[in-house]
């Protein structure tokens, strides 16, 4: 993982008021609710007393309860009561505090904070001047027995789609590749695919090419974009489980028509045609090895896969960066 970042780790909607959720994400055990008032808090999976899981226990109020000895904890990981001790105790609980993780959520996203918390910063990774509340959208959800760098670096590939997608997005045998042009500002990764039939003619270098009107854009550290149009696309968070699996949630957004409930419609069938396109590429990655990517690998790039190289050369600066 890259420290010090927030992370889209879950679809807002998992987190049922009055209800725990257990999940693992990038390596932790984590338990999420919310508070009587709505708040999100989230935890690690394990009560300090005597290790139980707090996900098997409830919500009280503003606090999270341990199904064995009852001990409750907020927010903020702190220890609010325990009943063996009794209502009219003076101990200081500070010593059984769990672990409370920074997490917020925006966009129905919810984002957890990796790393130091005094470091956290108040933005949080998404393509805001892409996506607003004009646009309609539906949602699929996905676990690949893949590390999380493969999963994104598919998305940024362009080489493969003429070869993977041959009979959906890749259609018209276009397996010459242009450049790709890649650049990194803002902190976003931008790319598009120029792709061409094979007649015989040599590949334009990258500097040669353009991004097109249709393209890909990658936000450290998990979360993706394709702009099929302006009124069209499909965004995908990348939620690391651990070293080995990674949830796809993949978003088709659409304002194709004045009609709200024609574009719902119309996000409701986009995510049919997700699915099958994400079923095509899963077929592939999770047969990738080493499960993680790195920057430096045995692996022969070609010059069409500079998305991927700048992303891992990227990813390697931040890494070592923290």
């Amino acid at each position: 993982m890259i420290p010090n970042q927030w992370y889209a780790v879950l679809p807002s909607q998992k987190v049922k008021k009055g209800r725990i959720l257990a999940v693992k994400r990038l390596n932790l055990d984590l338990a999420f609710f919310r508070t009587k008032n709505g708040e999100l808090g989230c935890v690690t999976d394990q009560c300090s007393h005597r290790g139980a899981a707090l996900s098997a226990g409830e919500v009280r109020g503003n606090c999270i309860r341990c199904p064995f000895h009852g001990l409750e904890f907020d927010s903020s990981g702190a220890c609010r009561f325990i009943p063996a001790n009794g209502k009219s105790s003076t101990e200081d609980l500070s010593r059984y505090h769990v672990k409370r993780y920074p997490v917020r959520e925006a966009n129905g996203i919810v984002y957890v904070w990796y790393g130091d918390e005094a470091k956290a910063t108040e933005t949080l990774p998404f393509f805001s001047n892409e996506i607003d509340g004009s646009f309609s959208w539906s949602e699929i959800e996905d676990l690949w027995n893949s590390h999380y760098s493969r999963c994104i670096e598919n998305q940024l590939d362009v080489i493969h789609v003429p070869i993977v997608h041959y009979n959906t997005i890749g259609r018209g045998n276009k397996t010459l590749i242009n450049g790709p042009k890649v650049i990194f500002e803002d902190g976003v990764l931008l790319t598009s695919a120029n792709n061409e039939k094979d007649v015989g003619q040599k590949p334009k270098p990258p500097k040669d090419c353009v991004i097109k009107s249709t393209y890909l854009k990658f936000r450290y550290p998990n979360i993706w974009l394709n702009r099929i149009s302006e009124k069209v696309k499909v965004l995908i968070f990348f939620a690391p489980v651990d070293d080995e699996h990674t949830v796809l949630y993949i978003r088709f957004y659409n304002k194709i028509t004045n009609a709200r409930w024609i574009n719902a419609a119309i996000a409701w069938l986009g995510k049919y045609m997700n699915r099958v396109i994400e079923r095509q590429d899963k077929r592939v990655v999770i047969t990738q090895r080493p499960k993680a990517s790195s920057y430096r690998s045995g692996e022969k790039l070609l010059t069409g896969d500079g998305p991927i190289l700048l992303y891992r050369k990227l990813r390697d600066e931040f890494q070592r960066k923290e």
